[in-house]
């Protein structure tokens, strides 16, 4: 299998060549060693965690802990799968360096770019993969281990859930209804200590509060709630009291008792749907948006993490400057690393557009790396 390259022929499709496979080969085995070492550091650190967490707590058996650990470690390792792609393509180059055989390569006419892109080309496949693919089962891994730590640490973490106020909105253009619950029966799915406030809107879109509604108790069922011994004022007027009172619902019977999950628990599929429930229910969606948006600059990243490696590490040996090359592209990679973090803080607090805080620093690291690759092999 030969690259297509001559100029004028369109026809038939760039494959590639013997190289470009075993230089593809080289980097999948590095990258699946140093996938092991962060994924076996990883889930020391979880099970130890646990261990001393819910361990501590409850007898449980070291299965179990382990398979709490399957469960967990999965989400904390699809974070730090840029530095799976940055040692990995690092250490598979600078093997080859060590073996003369970038050497070999670059002498005998092959440029960098032509081992360089197809590596940095699998690693979009795989980012693509990972957000797709390995990123939704990641995250509804992470959900039933916070349901299990729940269940196993008994009756205390559920009492103290259930006294978490409830803030909720809903409504049409007309009418508009906040309600706050000071806690939640969910044995008997009802809401406790219950407060609608109650907005109506003009033609001209200005909404004015008319009426607020107590009660010691609500329940929602066939798009209604029902408010026992409920306290009724409207502006201006005397309260009125009611044994029962029934008010329109647009709510399902389990949204007044479900809490959003958290962004990075949420997979890709679902972010689209939250942002539209959180939004509709008068929250801001800016930390779901941005974890959407970082989850689609994820495979950018990626081949930005393994080009950066790759154009680090095609110094030749016999120049001495390996090692120090090899050191900075580490020092470079951590600190975009950090950068994202930076950035991540900086959308979540909304100082800058959610799309700026998650494409940035995926755009940095790729014309650090492209500028870096540029000098290295056109000087």
């Amino acid at each position: 299998m030969k690259l297509s390259l001559r100029a004028g022929d369109t026809s038939k499709p760039i494959r590639l060549g013997r190289i470009e496979r075993y230089v593809l080969v080289q980097q999948m085995r590095a990258l699946g060693v140093a996938l092991a070492v962060i994924s076996a550091l990883v889930m020391l650190i979880d099970f130890v965690e646990i261990s001393r967490g819910l361990g501590s707590e409850t007898d449980l058996s070291a299965l179990r802990i382990v398979g709490l650990m399957l469960i967990k470690s999965p989400q904390v390792i699809v974070q730090l799968l840029p530095f799976v792609f940055l040692f990995g393509t690092l250490s598979a180059f600078v093997s080859l360096n060590r073996r003369s055989e970038l050497i070999a390569m670059r002498a005998a006419g092959i440029s960098a770019w032509r081992f360089v892109l197809p590596a940095a080309g699998m690693a979009l496949v795989l980012g693509v993969l990972t957000v797709t693919c390995i990123g939704p089962l990641a995250a509804a891994g992470d959900n039933l281990f916070q349901r299990e730590r729940a269940r196993i640490s008994g009756s205390v973490l559920g009492a103290e859930e259930d006294k978490q106020a409830i803030w909720l909105r809903e409504g049409e253009d007309t009418r508009q209804m906040v309600i706050r619950a000071g806690r939640q029966d969910r044995a008997n799915a009802r809401l406790l200590d219950v407060t609608f406030f109650i907005y109506t809107t003009d033609p001209q879109g200005r909404r004015a509060f008319s009426e607020r509604i107590d009660a010691p108790a609500a329940s929602l069922s066939a798009g209604r709630w029902r408010l026992i011994n409920a306290v009724g004022a409207q502006t201006g007027q005397r309260a009125v009291r009611y044994a029962t009172l029934d008010l329109p619902s647009s709510l399902a019977d389990d949204e007044a008792f479900e809490r959003f999950a958290r962004p990075q628990a949420t997979s890709f599929w679902s972010l689209p749907a939250q942002i539209s429930r959180i939004e509709d229910a008068g929250f801001s969606s800016t930390a779901y948006r941005l974890r959407l948006q970082q989850l689609l600059a994820t495979p950018l990243m990626f081949a930005a993490m393994s080009i950066l490696a790759a154009a680090f590490s095609l110094r030749l040996m016999r120049l001495g400057d390996l090692a120090k090359m090899t050191v900075g592209a580490v020092v470079l990679g951590f600190a975009f690393f950090f950068l994202n973090q930076a950035s991540s803080a900086f959308g979540s607090a909304e100082v800058v557009p959610p799309f700026v805080a998650a494409w940035l620093p995926a755009m940095l690291t790729a014309l650090a790396a492209f500028t870096l690759l540029f000098y290295t092999e056109d000087g």
